[in-house]
């Protein structure tokens, strides 16, 4: 037997030979089996009642008797009778790369069960041996859709550690809200866009791309990146607005409002449309409230829960905004809310742009901030001082803290301890789509296979941020 052999067997895999009258029996082909313990979906005829029961119902908080009776399915079908199928975890409609393990009875979905770490990148491992200032570019690649609510989060908890929260330059605080209204509204295009893509819309994926990258373009003057900026910073934000930051955002304001016309125009009043999306998908508030879903998932129950106007942060308390909220709690309603909010994020950004003080862009203490570049090549001592911020980092007394905002997917938050290194002890970043991935079950429950791609698309979930 050789090595290879040997190393399949001890670990516990089975080896698989290809019985092939053109290939050598000598040259058997050991394929090892990949197994996800706990998280694989068990046939009915292996799942005790209890199992099941838990499955379906404890998440919920229902009582043993409701949770029976929802577990009850009108015939009680044989494993004979149904087929547990993958889908996934190719990365198309799925919206990364997640695998649902589905219980089929014909076209029928009996129960699902989302698999996840196949994406997993221990970022918040990482973050135990990155600085507080290095820590923005780790914490930019989660939710790589909205990377500004990453940074941002990251560095209020940091801020709330060393004390500073209410030293922050008006000018800082007013960039930050400007750019996380920016993020939401590309956040929320390529949602319409990808959404479109899996209900048939193909024109909706040119659309939706198209709009978002003129906001991508703005990042770019602003920060050098399209993505992963790394542009909020504890203390403030990497760099001032540039020159003729007015004039780009005003031609989004100009730009954005009529392709949205063009977009309900597209889809909203669709027939085919609203037949795929509307009674697709439902949840309702107890569900999701049960379930810890945020952002749009539970807005759509009717549920107006919005941190920006709930827990105020930033400058939202002084802005003018509704919370869009739904009725049926269905994929329609799902994808309404967002195109809504993309009209709101514009009224927001228009009050933004008319109260952007001036001032510091961030705060002006040694401790965290580093000197100005020009400085550098005139100083010895500025040299040294940034030398030290960028390598050492700064000291952050020790303490817990917990801060949240609102992306454009739900409550992300933040929760970092300190032992009064420069680096932090424990980082956990609370991302929603991780959360409201739990909800698939039981959108799913009861529904058809061919609606499966529809709800997923509505929860808008992005696999960097689950996988972390």
């Amino acid at each position: 037997m050789s090595t290879t052999e040997e190393a399949l067997i001890d670990s516990g895999s089975d080896p698989i030979e290809i019985e092939d009258e053109h290939v050598d029996s000598r040259y058997a082909v050991f394929v090892p089996n990949t197994h996800e313990g706990r998280q694989l979906l068990k046939p009915r005829s292996e799942t005790t009642a209890r199992e099941l029961m838990r499955e379906i119902g404890s998440v919920l908080r229902l009582s043993e008797a409701e949770a029976a009776r929802l577990g009850d399915l009108p015939e009680d079908p044989e494993d004979d009778q149904t087929m547990i199928i993958n889908m996934g975890p190719q990365h198309p409609s799925t919206h990364g790369v997640l695998r649902l393990m589905l219980e089929m009875q014909g076209e029928q979905v009996l129960r699902c069960k989302p698999i996840i770490g196949y994406l997993h990148t221990g970022m918040e491992k990482t973050a135990e041996s990155l600085t507080f200032m290095q820590g923005g570019t780790n914490v930019t690649r989660m939710d790589y859709l909205s990377p500004i609510a990453n940074e941002l989060a990251f560095s209020m908890a940091t801020e709330k550690l060393l004390g500073i929260t209410e030293e922050i330059p008006e000018r800082a605080v007013w960039i930050r809200t400007l750019m996380s209204e920016l993020s939401r509204m590309a956040s929320h295009l390529l949602f319409m866009a990808t959404n479109g893509m899996d209900l048939g819309a193909v024109s909706m994926m040119i659309y939706g791309w198209r709009e978002r990258e003129e906001v991508l373009r703005f990042f770019q003057e602003v920060t050098g990146l399209r993505m992963n900026h790394n542009y909020i910073r504890p203390g403030g934000v990497a760099a001032d607005l540039p020159a003729g930051w007015r004039d780009g955002v005003a031609r989004l304001l100009e730009m954005i409002p009529p392709r949205l016309d063009e977009y309900d125009t597209l889809m909203t009043g669709q027939p085919i449309w609203r037949e795929r999306l509307q009674g697709v998908g439902v949840i309702t508030p107890n569900e999701a409230l049960a379930l810890g879903a945020t952002g749009p998932i539970v807005r759509s129950t009717g549920v107006p829960w919005d941190l920006r106007r709930d827990i105020p942060y930033g400058r939202y308390d002084q802005l003018e905004f509704d919370v869009i909220v739904g009725e049926y709690g269905d994929a329609f309603d799902r994808y309404a809310i967002r195109l809504a909010e993309i009209r709101e994020s514009i009224r927001i950004v228009a009050q933004i742009v008319e109260m952007m003080p001036g001032g510091d862009f961030r705060i002006q203490d040694k401790k965290v901030t580093p000197p100005p570049r020009a400085r550098i090549d005139e100083s010895m001592e500025a040299l040294i001082h940034h030398f030290k911020i960028f390598t050492e980092g700064f000291k952050v007394p020790e303490g817990e803290v917990y801060v949240a905002v609102e992306s454009p997917r739900g409550e992300l938050g933040c929760y970092m301890a300190s032992d009064g290194s420069p680096t932090p002890y424990r980082v956990h970043m609370r991302d929603p789509s991780f959360t409201n991935i739990q909800c698939l079950p039981h959108m799913m429950r009861g529904g058809l296979v061919a609606d499966a791609v529809a709800v997923i698309s509505s929860v808008d979930p992005v696999l960097g941020g689950v996988d972390r």
